[in-house]
């Protein structure tokens, strides 16, 4: 595997989310404590940045144009034209959105979590193009990864603190008898975000443990690499042939943060991802 590069130098206290943007070639990223939405383009270097009034868990394309975000308050949609609009407000004082994935039928997973990340503060919730929400899994901690199965027959899917990626049947539209797909070690930092590659393969960020790891579909483990920072977060595949692997990164609650951590990373011609689907697209 080639050397991680640095695809954005930035200084985001929580990077999170990446997601590549086939129609626009961009790579769509957000710092969460900075209510910040980062676009790179890496054909062009071009990079814009788009400020949230409130935290923002992640930000996903639209099939219809603009993006769907995961807010501190609910989950809400940006037209092309910047217009706002809320699709499920639901504020919860202590409480904020998480990382949050386009599943095969175009629906947003969206996840949240308390600040002070109390077991059980958190849920996962299935947001359809209505802003129809349906909980999926209530009382979780942190939730963060969420990804499917190349025939989308299965998802995994990471509530931090339990140190776990599980997976789950997909039934219809919804998960079924979920149970332990991987378990982190102790001491090894804590499962974040994931993506699915072509070969059916699980990469998972370790927050506090300074790698990406490769599990294939029984959940063995067969690469790892290391990284400079020691906070990164999540990861997906992007740029022609889906095969440039992006990886963001955070610096929050580090004394000494390493200079590209808050940086988005890549790693040139990684392997190959699985195209995305628009909020909307199915």
């Amino acid at each position: 595997m080639k050397a991680v590069e640095v695809a954005v130098r930035e200084s985001a206290a929580l990077g999170e989310g990446p997601t590549w943007d086939p129609v626009s070639g961009r790579l769509i990223w957000v710092d969460i404590l900075g209510s910040r939405i980062h676009m790179y383009e890496p054909g062009s270097g071009r990079r814009t940045v788009l400020a949230t009034e409130q935290r923002v868990g992640a930000a996903k394309p639209r099939a219809a144009g603009g993006l769907v975000v995961n807010l501190r308050d609910g989950v809400a949609v940006y037209d092309v034209d910047g217009a706002f609009s809320w699709l499920v407000h639901e504020p919860v004082p202590g409480r904020r959105g998480n990382d949050a994935t386009v599943a095969p039928d175009g629906s947003l997973w969206a996840g949240t979590m308390r600040y002070d990340e109390r077991t059980g503060g958190g849920n996962l919730s299935r947001i359809a193009t209505d802003g129809t929400a349906t909980e999926l899994f209530p009382a979780v901690s942190v939730s963060n990864g969420t990804g499917w199965s190349p025939d989308g027959s299965f998802v995994y899917y990471i509530d931090s603190p339990t140190r776990r990626i599980d997976v789950c049947r997909m039934d219809g539209r919804l998960p079924v008898d979920r149970s332990p797909f991987a378990t982190i070690e102790e001491g090894a930092g804590f499962p974040d975000g994931l993506t699915v590659d072509a070969d059916g393969c699980v990469w998972v960020a370790l927050w506090d443990g300074a790698q990406l790891r490769r599990y294939t579909p029984d959940g063995d483990l067969d690469r790892t690499l290391d990284l400079p920072v020691r906070r990164p977060t999540a990861c997906t595949f992007g740029g022609p042939g889906l095969r440039d692997l992006y990886i963001s990164t955070a610096r929050t609650g580090l004394s000494r943060p390493h200079p590209l951590s808050g940086s988005l990373l890549v790693v040139p011609d990684a392997g190959e991802g699985l195209p995305g689907v628009a909020f909307g697209a199915a």
